[in-house]
Parts: C-alpha cells; structure tokens; sequence
C-alpha cells in the first residue's frame, strides 16, 4: 500500500511545489527520494499518476494537487498550500488533525514577562509589582510612554519604576530582556517599540557584555548611578575575559560618538581601565544616560 500519512517533510516539498504552481501551469522534478514517497502515497490513496510519471521524472499540475487536498480534506488535514510551520500546536490544530511538531512555532515565541502594579489577590501576599507571562502582540504599546528593558531576571523580579529618572513617564513598560525562554518575543517587542520611536531605557550590567546587548537592542538610553559613585564602585573583577568579543563594537561605537557625548566618561571606566558592576550592585540612584 505504501507510506499512510504525509509527512511534514513531504509536505513541505509539496507546498513548494505548489507555490511554483500558482505562477507556471507545470512543474517537474526528478524522481529522487521524496519524490518517490509521494508517489507511494499517491498511490496508498488511490490518486492515478498515469503519464505524469515517467523513467526519470514526475510531473506536478493543478488537477494533482487538487487531488491531494481533497485526500487531506477527507481526513480532515490541512490542504497543501497551508503551510504549519509559524503556527502553535492550538492553532496547527484548527486547521486540521496533523501536527509538525517539528515546524511548530514554539510555544513561547512571542511570549515576554512584565513587571506591572499588582492587583493582589486575598490569598496572595500583598506586593506592589507583579510578573505576567504575556504575548507581546496583546501590549497596547500606543498607550505605553517609555519601555524598560531589564537585563537580570533577579532584577527584573524586582524592580520597581519608581525611580528619579521614571517620574515623568505615567505608564512605563518593564519588560525582562529575556533568554533561551523570553528572548525571541522581546527582540519583537523591542522592534515594534523602536518603530514607534519613544524612550527604550535599559537597565543592566554595567561591562562590555551589558551595553553590546543595549546597543543591539536599539536602546536609546542606559540606567546608571551617577558617574562619581560609579568611578568608586566599578571593579575590575567584573571583567571578564569571555567579554572581549565585545570591546571592539563598543570601541566602535565610542569611536562615532562625540567627545563630549554623556557615555564617553562611561566608556572610559569600561574599555580602558576595564572596570565595571554587576546590574545587582547598582543601587537605586539611577540616571539616564545616552546611549546613542
């Protein structure tokens, strides 16, 4: 009988197929490996190839794909051209039983974390922030005045917006900068919000990593103590050697800043006498600082 089921695989091959078809009447491939299971297919359900099929080639037109969703629709599958792969499971499901757990968008791939006001509950200890799990696409991002961005989960967790540098902004959003989990949905937050051109502040690491990462993400501004506390404070233990793949763009970008620029006294304590401070040492006497 052959191969049941169409694979994700095969269906990929065939979707592009289909695309080409939807511009040119034929299209013609070779008989190599998947090609060879589709006809296995093919013919498990009872769909006739007839001279289509030759010695070397197969040759694919409209009427056969339209026999092939109409097998799919029998079994309550998606048609051909109606691609799963940026679907989650939910919505791979909605649109038929057959699920590419490898193409699925994953699950947590527009999800970020915010730091908002608290509306406790009573069997919950009273706390003034708390910490959701949100798709960012559901942030009205218009009604947000200045984004946040923490770098730190611990951090993150707990921080507060009521800092000197915040007071004039009536609805900060704090987001985690993410990682593994969190960092794909952010860095399409952090597009949309930069698109929009309103203040990108971040809070983070004060070394060479901290403001590659700021840079990257289009922050306009850094949070920082005042550079004379800062001066005192920065170590040269937090320097690591596995930083050094960022100096040189943050030497760069030293480079094209003027001399009087905000960061440039900053960027001294870091890149040439290499001190710097953990995110968690900072206190809470912030500034903002120019970044760009």
């Amino acid at each position: 009988m052959g191969d049941e089921n169409l694979t994700p695989q095969l269906r990929k091959k065939l979707s592009e197929v289909e695309g080409l078809l939807r511009r040119q009447s034929r299209v013609e491939k070779t008989r190599s490996q998947w090609v060879e299971r589709f006809c296995s297919w093919c013919d498990a359900h009872n769909i006739e190839l007839g001279l289509r099929l030759s010695g070397k080639t197969l040759l694919f037109d409209r009427a056969l794909i339209k026999e092939v969703d109409e097998v799919l629709d029998s079994q309550r599958l998606a048609p051909i051209g109606r691609l799963l792969s940026s679907k989650s499971s939910a919505e791979q499901a909605k649109e038929g039983l057959d699920e590419d757990k490898g193409n699925r968008e994953r699950p947590r791939a527009q999800r970020v974390l915010v730091n908002v006001p608290a509306r406790t509950p009573a069997w919950l200890s009273d706390k003034p922030r708390s910490i959701h799990d949100v798709d960012w696409r559901d942030i009205h991002l218009e009604k947000c005045d200045v984004l946040v961005q923490v770098e730190n989960l611990d951090s993150f967790y707990e921080f507060s917006p009521e800092l000197a540098p915040l007071s004039g902004y009536a609805n900060p959003l704090v987001v985690y900068r993410g990682d593994s989990h969190y960092g794909g949905g952010f860095k399409q937050l952090a597009s949309a919000w930069n698109a929009i051109q309103k203040p990108h502040l971040y809070a983070g690491d004060f070394d060479v990593k901290g403001l590659s990462i700021a840079l990257s993400s289009d922050a306009s501004h850094l949070l920082l103590p005042p550079l004379t506390w800062l001066t005192e404070q920065a170590t040269t233990l937090h320097d690591p050697a596995k930083q050094l793949e960022h100096r040189p763009r943050l030497q760069r970008h030293r480079d094209q800043l003027p001399a009087v620029h905000p960061l440039q006294p900053y960027l001294t304590l870091l890149l040439d006498q290499q001190r710097g401070l953990r995110q968690q040492l900072l206190g809470e006497q912030l500034e903002r600082v120019a970044l760009v």
